[in-house]
Formats: C-alpha cells, structure tokens, sequence
C-alpha cells in the first residue's frame, strides 16, 4: 500500500506540472493569435500579454511578454525592431509578432531529489496577416 500510494501521489504531481505546462504553451499561442490578426493588433503589445494571461486562469502566476518585429524576406532570421528597407528582386518587408510565457509551479507535494519547484516558458512567433 505505501508503495501504491507514492505511485499515486508522483503520478498526480506529474500530471499538475504537465497540464501547466502545456497551459503555459498555449498561452503564447493565444497571445500570437490576437497579434497576428492585423497591423493594428500586432502594435498591441498589452492586448497580446493580456490575451495570454486570460487563456490560462488555471496557471498561478503566468507572466506574458509580447513583442513585434520586422525582417526581409531575403533574410527571414534577422529581427528588426522597426520596419527595414529590402532591396532586391521579390524581396519584401515580412512583420512577425512574438510572445513568451512563463510560470514557477510549485507542487504540493516535494519528493527528495527533485526540485521543490519547477519553471515553465512557452514561446510563439507567427507572421501577421
């Protein structure tokens, strides 16, 4: 029974961390969401944080960032923080929005030799329409 009940108790701690987690994730997918619905909604930084935080009400904590940025199309990795000049054939300006979350669970209950809390970031970056 003792080692039943620990099976049980790991499991459902697992699950808590897990579930917030995947919480966390898809919150920055709801932010990325609400930025990535126009040129208007992008320059919205505090509607993307505040429609992150609002998708994820179970998750103690949660803490947006949100950001937009720029690039070429000839160079798709470079991040700009205002709108660059491309030059070149087919080469175009492309406007991203970007959000990160991040919580600290901590479980109820602490098994010895794991950590008494954990740190979970979610991240989306998607191309405004």
């Amino acid at each position: 029974v003792p080692v039943f009940t620990v099976l049980i108790v790991g499991s459902a701690e697992f699950a808590g961390v897990e579930y917030a987690a995947i919480e966390t994730s898809n919150a920055a997918r709801a932010g990325v969401a609400y930025g990535a619905q126009s040129s208007a909604t992008a320059a919205d930084t505090a509607g993307m944080q505040s429609a992150a935080i609002n998708d994820s009400p179970n998750v103690p904590g949660l803490v947006a960032t949100a950001k937009e940025f720029w690039s070429c199309s000839a160079t798709p990795s470079t991040q700009n923080a205002s709108p660059p000049t491309c030059s070149g054939s087919g080469n175009h300006v492309l406007n991203y929005v970007e959000v990160t979350t991040t919580a600290t669970v901590t479980p109820e209950f602490h098994v010895p030799g794991l950590p008494s809390s954990y740190t979970l970031t979610g991240q989306a970056i998607m191309r405004v329409q």
